[in-house]
């Protein structure tokens, strides 16, 4: 009988290396080009060490660690004191002293909490593009951070004393009084059990106490509680309005925020979110009363933005990786990315991701200009909902798909891919669910006839000559002028999210931009990728950028 050596069987070949100790600037062309397209080529030699950092095997084993271990609820002390601590493994807080150094959190604004200009919300948003690929779930106190800093804005007393905190690019995990650290990290709760979205269904009341109010009530979902502070929506004697809620009252006692459980999620598990009971919490108005939504709006335009850079940072690296695996893996004598089935399908996933990569920063450069350019400033109102509404829900089924690039491999625990699937659902629900997201544009065309006019001619005027864009913009304002708008909205908000890409990438790289055109204005685009019939030099092109 044959023999066959136990080393024999355990032979392993015919595997791709692990996607790790890569650049995730340096390698990816589309990132590079939008950036330097939109106003960052000066940042090119920061974001080249900034992606090989972040692409090393140590940062992305410090991802799975923070996914694996993760947080853990201690509502009280040893001595049976009322703590409502969030403990983490050592990775996550590795992970967020990391993105702090990098000024994700803060890098947009000035040490006062001004717009800081230039080019740094294209900088900032291609290092969040790059951590998200890596580990997303410790963004949401970075990014809720750094938004909160548009609402203090309405009070320029708290923003002066806030700021020499939140302005440090120091990570302080420490649970003590905000005024006594390195560096602070700010949350958000904003619906309860029974409004949701409708916020203004909130219970919660506040009660004026001296200069401060008194809150009781809950919130279902309390984002990122191990923060040093909150901004809260609560009914006050003049409406729903908006508070700074920190961690310590101003005698440094716990203050009443009563953390009842932490969610058990489908993905985003490196990082906490809560169900949170008040107990008579001291706080702060921010704003007038009545007037909490219009606060609470200056932040959630910005983590709209962000929910729409970590969705496509979640794309891209899903491209990555199933391009890395069809580039070693044999099949039938060929390469899996030399099949011209396999080479179709990531062509088209190349595509995708290439014109949400150039939207994105497109949006960046939008929020850098808006104080001193009109049109920039209608870009920016109008199409932050069109650009998180079709990314976001982009992303979970472009996920699916390059897991199934990667076989029974994509499939598995061990692999980030199932991590990244799992995550890309909350960017879609997250500060504004679809329908949400088209209702708001649906606003702003009946608001500011005016703004949409000046966006809808500044995208006419960039797609010009590409291949459908002029029948599809014609078509996107039928639509959504007529009376029951409302009905349609989502078909209209997705082709002008399309339209908006095929003018981002114009300024980037023309060729694609024909392309991508070509197959989803001219011609609709099937639901699968793989289906747009793209030339075999077409592809070869796409896939040399998409990962060199």
């Amino acid at each position: 009988m044959t023999q066959v050596s136990l080393a024999a069987a355990q032979d392993v070949f015919n595997q791709s290396p692990p996607f790790e100790d890569v650049n995730l600037f340096a390698q990816d062309r589309p990132l590079a080009d939008a950036v330097a397209a939109n106003g960052g080529a000066d940042a090119a030699g920061d974001l080249t060490a900034f992606g090989k950092h972040w692409g090393s095997a140590a940062m992305i084993e410090r991802g799975r660690l923070a996914n694996e271990n993760t947080p853990k609820l201690k509502t009280f002390d040893a001595r049976g004191f009322r703590r409502d601590q969030v403990e983490f493994h050592p990775a996550y807080h590795e992970l967020m002293a990391h993105s702090a150094h990098a000024g994700i959190h803060n890098s947009t604004w000035t040490a006062t909490g001004e717009a800081a200009g230039g080019a740094s919300e294209v900088e900032r948003g291609a290092r969040l593009f790059i951590v998200a690929q890596v580990e997303s779930g410790h963004l949401c106190p970075i990014t809720m951070t750094r938004a909160a800093v548009g609402a203090l804005g309405v009070d320029p007393a708290l923003k002066a004393r806030l700021m020499p905190v939140i302005s440090t690019r120091s990570y302080d995990p420490d649970f003590v009084p905000w005024w006594t650290k390195r560096g602070m990290t700010i949350g958000m709760g904003m619906t309860e059990r029974q409004g949701g979205t409708d916020v203004r269904a909130n219970i919660t009341r506040a009660v004026r106490d001296g200069d401060a109010y008194r809150i009781t009530g809950h919130k279902w979902f309390m984002s990122a509680p191990m923060c040093d502070a909150f901004l809260v929506l609560a009914q006050a004697e003049g409406g729903l309005t908006c508070f700074f809620m920190p961690r310590f009252a101003p005698d440094g006692s716990v203050n009443g925020i009563r953390f009842q459980r932490l969610k058990e999620k489908l993905g985003n598990r490196s990082n906490a979110s809560s169900e949170v009971e008040f107990h008579n919490a001291y706080a702060l108005r921010l704003g007038e009363e009545g007037r909490g939504v219009r606060t609470i709006i200056e932040m959630v335009s910005l983590t709209r933005q962000d929910c729409a850079l970590s969705s496509a940072g979640l794309m891209r690296s899903g491209l990555a990786h199933a391009i890395n695996h069809t580039r070693h893996r044999s099949v039938f004598q060929k390469h899996l990315a030399d099949q011209p089935l396999m080479k179709a399908v990531l062509a088209d996933m190349a595509l995708h991701v290439e014109a949400s990569t150039a939207l994105v920063m497109r949006l960046c450069r939008a929020f850098d200009r808006t104080p001193l350019d009109r049109t920039e400033a209608a870009y920016m109102r109008l199409l932050t909902p069109v650009i998180k509404y079709w990314i976001c829900k982009s992303a979970p089924g472009f996920l699916y798909e390059a897991m199934e690039c990667l076989g029974g491999n994509g499939y598995i625990e061990e692999g980030i891919l199932a991590r990244h699937y799992r995550e890309a659902p909350v960017n879609a629900i997250w500060e504004g669910s679809g329908n949400v997201m088209c209702l708001d544009v649906l606003r702003a065309l009946s608001r500011e006839p005016d703004g949409t006019e000046i966006v809808l001619k500044h995208l006419n005027e960039t797609t010009d000559g590409l291949p459908g864009a002029a029948e599809a913009i014609a078509g996107v304002v039928k639509a959504l002028r007529q009376p029951d708008a409302e009905r349609t909205a989502r078909i209209a908000v997705e082709k002008l999210a399309q339209i908006a890409a095929a003018a981002a990438l114009q300024e980037v790289h023309p060729k694609h931009a024909d392309l991508f055109a070509a197959t989803r204005l001219q011609h609709e685009h099937a639901p699968l990728y793989g289906s747009a019939n793209l030339s075999d030099a077409d592809a070869r092109g796409l896939l040399e950028r998409a990962l060199v």
